[in-house]
């Protein structure tokens, strides 16, 4: 569950109850990260979850994730650090939140990289204008989480794409995995 909400405090529990698996707020939405993280926990959040317009794939499989934290692109990714510790996933937005169908920015690989290096067992993921043409950037810089919506949906063989996606980032993972 990616909330894209300024008060992500009031709809953990409304979400935890509805069947919410795993909760990603916005770090720019909330005064207290710390507590809104670990409400998040407290509620029993276990898994990533795939909702109709978007198809989250890691590059081992699914995974157990409980919180993500994500960042808009005008955000400074060391704003995110202190937290890095306490959560499962980093969202790096490539797009302003908002629409589908935007235009990718590729300057945000830069933070991608910098958590990657700075954070090598967090799970990091890219949304916004990920496709066949700017997945292998975000799997370069690190990403093993992408979300996809407009180029899976939009394409005439979703299958086709999905599994581009995920041969891209499974492969710069195991390349990752031997470089270490």
């Amino acid at each position: 569950m990616h909330m894209m909400v300024s008060k992500p405090e009031q709809w953990v529990k409304p979400m935890a109850v509805a069947g919410a698996n795993q909760y990603t707020f916005h770090l720019e939405a909330t005064e207290n990260p710390g507590a809104l993280i670990k409400d998040i926990r407290e509620n029993g959040m276990k898994s990533c979850s795939v909702t109709q317009a978007e198809v989250q794939w890691h590059s081992q499989g699914p995974l157990p994730t409980l919180v993500g934290l994500a960042i808009k692109p005008g955000t400074s990714v060391e704003y995110l650090a202190p937290w890095a510790n306490q959560i499962d996933m980093a969202l790096v937005m490539t797009v302003e939140p908002g629409f589908g169908g935007q235009k990718f920015m590729e300057d945000m690989m830069p933070k991608v990289h910098w958590l990657r290096t700075q954070f090598p067992s967090l799970d990091i993921e890219v949304d916004g204008g990920v496709g066949p043409d700017t997945v292998h950037k975000c799997a370069e810089a690190g990403a093993n989480m992408i979300v996809s919506g407009s180029a899976i949906m939009r394409s005439e063989d979703p299958r086709s794409v999905i599994n581009l996606l995920r041969n891209v980032c499974s492969e710069a993972a195991q390349k990752r995995s031997l470089d270490r």
